[in-house]
C-alpha cells in the first residue's frame, strides 16, 4: 500500500489543495477550483479584539440625547416666539438651556478633566468633527443662555434698564440658537460616523437623519409635556415629523446590505432600538390624535417620545460597542472588498 492510499480521501484532497498554494484544488474534470478548507470564523486576533471597544461610559449616549433635546427645543422656542405663543416659548427656552447644561456636564464629566474641553478651543480644524462640533456648541450656547435668562427674570428686574435690554435681546438670541440648532443635533452623528467603529461608520449615511429626527421629536415632546394644549400645536407637529424621520432612517439602517446591520438587529442594541421605535411611534400617533384634546394625553405622548429618543441613542451606542468586540465586523468586510477587487481584475 502506497503512502497516498493510506491517507483518507478528504485528507489527500486537502494536501493536494495546499499544493496549489491557496488551499484550493481542481474538480475531477479540472474545470474549476474548489475550496479545500472551511472559511475562517474570526473570533479574535491572537486572543485580542481587532479594535478596542470605546472607553466611553453611559454619559456619552446621555450627552447625545440631551444635546439633541436642547437643539429641538431651541427650534421650537424660536417658532413659538415668532407665532406669539408665550407659554410654549418660555418652556422651550428654559428646557432647551437646561438640557444644554446637562449635556455639557455629561461631556466634561466623561472627558475626565474640565480643561480638556477648553483645550479643544485652541484650534479650529474643519476636517475634524470633534473640532467643528466644539465650535458649534460655543456658537450655540450664548443664544440659548440669553434667551432662557430673559424668561426667568423677576418682575422687579424686568422694569429696570438692564432687564428691558435683556428682554429686547431675547428674540435675536433665540433665533441665533435656532440657527445653530441643526448643527448641534447632527454633529454628534458625524462624530460617531468618522470613528473606526464598524457599526457607526457603516451607518454614516443614515445616522445624521436618525439623530436630527430624534432631536426634533424630543424637542416637540418637551413642548407637549409642559405647554398648554392650546399653544402646543407646533410642538405636536414637530414631534410627529421628527418621529417619522427617525423611524424611517432607523429602518434604513436595519436594511443596509452587509454584516454591519447585524450589530443593530441583534443583542442589547436591537432590544433598545425596538423599544425606542414602539415608544416613538406610539407617541407620534398620540401627538396627532388624542394629544390635541387632552392635557393628560399630551403629557403621556411627550414622555413616550422623550423615552424613545433616549433609547435610540443608547441603542446606537450599544451597536457600536458590540461591533468592536467581534473581529468579524472588521475582517469580513475587508475580505469581501478584496475578493470583489480580485473578481474585477479577473473580469478585466
Amino acid at each position: 500500500m502506497s503512502s497516498d492510499e493510506a491517507i483518507p480521501r478528504d485528507e489527500r484532497g486537502s494536501r493536494r489543495g495546499r499544493g496549489h498554494g491557496r488551499g484550493r484544488g481542481r474538480d475531477h474534470d479540472g474545470s474549476r477550483e474548489q475550496p479545500m478548507v472551511p472559511r475562517a470564523d474570526f473570533r479574535s486576533y491572537y486572543g485580542r479584539p481587532v479594535l478596542k471597544p470605546p472607553v466611553w461610559e453611559w454619559k456619552i449616549p446621555a450627552y447625545l440625547f440631551t444635546g439633541g433635546l436642547s437643539a429641538g427645543a431651541a427650534l421650537l422656542g424660536a417658532g413659538a416666539d415668532l407665532t406669539r405663543r408665550p407659554e410654549l416659548r418660555r418652556a422651550s427656552r428654559i428646557g432647551g438651556f437646561g438640557a444644554l447644561l446637562v449635556s455639557m456636564y455629561l461631556l466634561v464629566a466623561d472627558l475626565g478633566r474640565p480643561e480638556r474641553f477648553h483645550h479643544m478651543l485652541r484650534v479650529a480644524k474643519p476636517t475634524s468633527p470633534m473640532s467643528v462640533g466644539t465650535w458649534i456648541l460655543v456658537a450655540y450656547g450664548p443664544g440659548s443662555a440669553l434667551a432662557a435668562t430673559a424668561e426667568v427674570l423677576p418682575a422687579a428686574v424686568r422694569a429696570t434698564l438692564p432687564g428691558r435690554l435683556l428682554r429686547a435681546a431675547a428674540r435675536p438670541a433665540g433665533l441665533s440658537a435656532a440657527l445653530f440648532a441643526p448643527g448641534v443635533a447632527s454633529y454628534t452623528a458625524a462624530l460617531l460616523s468618522q470613528t473606526a467603529v464598524p457599526a457607526w461608520h457603516g451607518a454614516r449615511q443614515e445616522l445624521p437623519f436618525v439623530f436630527t429626527g430624534s432631536a426634533a421629536a424630543s424637542g416637540g415632546a418637551l413642548g407637549m409635556l409642559v405647554a398648554p394644549v392650546a399653544e402646543a400645536g407646533p410642538a405636536r407637529r414637530l414631534a410627529a415629523i421628527g418621529a417619522a424621520a427617525e423611524i424611517v432612517a432607523s429602518r434604513l439602517i436595519d436594511r443596509r446590505p452587509g454584516l454591519v446591520t447585524k450589530a443593530y438587529t441583534t443583542g442589547r442594541a436591537h432590544r433598545l432600538r425596538r423599544a425606542s421605535e414602539y415608544l416613538t411611534l406610539g407617541g407620534a400617533v398620540a401627538a396627532v390624535s388624542v394629544a390635541r384634546r387632552s392635557r393628560l394625553a399630551a403629557a403621556a405622548a411627550g414622555l413616550a417620545l422623550l423615552a424613545g429618543s433616549a433609547l435610540q441613542r443608547f441603542g446606537t451606542f450599544e451597536a457600536g460597542v458590540a461591533s468592536t468586540k467581534d473581529p468579524a465586523y472588521v475582517v469580513v468586510p475587508q475580505r469581501e472588498r478584496l475578493e470583489a477587487a480580485d473578481s474585477e481584475r479577473r473580469g478585466s
